[in-house]
């Protein structure tokens, strides 16, 4: 494997996938904080021992298979262009903080479902992604990581608090739980606004599209656990999973509501995003965000037929900014990525109807 195996495809393995709930969960996460006993913390610790804990790693682990996940390929920040780093964070296989990590390193699994970033905040995160609503399943995998790493590192453990990390809001167990989730129509009826300060008053985070401090373009959230201490994982994993059953069903309600009270102007939203991505020449990154959310709802209302939700889950990604320029081999002006953003999506939407037509015709 090479870091062009990850780069070259829009879609990791797991985002092909359609996993349970999925018209509305993109998808599940869990990520481990874990740090090396005896080794300072990444926020004090020197260039010796950075590059100890990658070197320590890349003889230990690189190689190795863990069963059902594939082997793990060893990713240097050093040696990844800035360009290919924003590709990494925009399939989520790496954190933007990562990329600013002098010493950084990240272990991917073949499968691109486990990420284990090195020197980021803490020594070490473990972070796996299924598709849907698979919080239990994403858990089972990541402790089995975990065993993995522990069966040869020691971590900075105490029996009083748990795992040590370097941020106190992580130590405990270090688990970060977190679903990614479409909710346009709770954003269409302004329920969202009530809803995000309820879920924060039940310890829940909501957050952006790429965590802390981004934006949620289209209509996509990621809600996680605030509290990692005094609390068991299962029960961390348990709390967010009620949380997320619940704003499925009203989602669900809401979409409903909306194609009975106001069918005319939902379609007329989704055909005329439709239209735009068809026929667009320029495409700003918000628009393009907004129009592909239409779109997918349309779809899932049955309101579009024919066409796929992993074409706009591929779309989602490869119309990111670091995408665009990866490949058009080098840097874009804004202006050159809204043109190129438009004849991708054009040519995407095209070649997907022209494959639909030809599958009628031979019916």
């Amino acid at each position: 494997m090479s870091l062009q195996h990850f780069i070259q495809d829009a879609l990791s393995n797991w985002m092909r996938q359609e996993g349970p709930e999925s018209d509305i969960v993109l998808s599940s996460r869990i990520r481990l904080a874990r740090n090396l006993e005896k080794v300072r913390f990444p926020t004090l610790f020197s260039n010796e021992e950075a590059s100890a804990i990658i070197a320590l790693f890349e003889e230990q682990f690189t190689g190795y298979e863990v069963p059902g996940l594939g082997k793990f390929e060893l990713v240097k920040m050093e040696q990844v262009q800035p360009l290919e780093k924003r590709v990494l964070v925009e399939k989520h296989l790496i954190s933007p903080h990562l990329t600013e990590a002098s010493f950084g390193a990240c272990l991917l699994s073949e499968n691109e479902e486990v990420s284990i970033m090195l020197n980021e905040e803490d020594h070490v995160r473990i972070q796996c992604l299924f598709p849907g609503f698979q919080l239990t399943e994403a858990l089972k995998a990541a402790n089995q990581v975990d065993d993995w790493i522990e069966e040869r590192v020691d971590y900075a453990f105490s029996e009083q608090r748990g795992y040590l990390t370097s941020c106190p809001t992580n130590v405990g167990t270090g688990l970060r739980a977190s679903v990614m989730m479409h909710l346009p129509a709770l954003v269409l009826t302004r329920q969202i606004n009530r809803i995000i300060p309820a879920i924060n008053q039940l310890g829940l985070v909501v957050r952006g599209i790429y965590g802390e401090g981004s934006e949620a373009l289209g209509n996509i959230f990621q809600i996680s656990n605030q509290i990692t201490l005094g609390k068991s994982e299962h029960d961390i994993v348990e709390d967010l999973n009620s949380v997320v059953a619940q704003l499925i069903e009203q989602e669900r309600s809401a979409r409903r509501a909306l194609y009975q009270t106001s069918q005319i102007e939902l379609e007329d939203r989704v055909y005329r995003s439709y239209g735009v991505l068809s026929n667009c020449r320029m495409i700003e990154s918000k628009e393009t965000a907004r129009c592909l959310s239409d779109v997918r709802l349309g779809i899932d209302l049955g309101i579009i037929k024919g066409l796929s939700r992993n074409i706009l889950n591929e779309l989602m990604i490869l119309t990111q900014p670091g995408f665009l320029q990866q490949y058009s081999g080098g840097v874009l002006r804004a202006n050159e990525r809204d043109i190129r953003r438009a004849a991708l999506i054009r040519e995407r939407l095209k070649l997907e109807n022209n494959g639909n037509r030809q599958e009628d015709e031979t019916i």
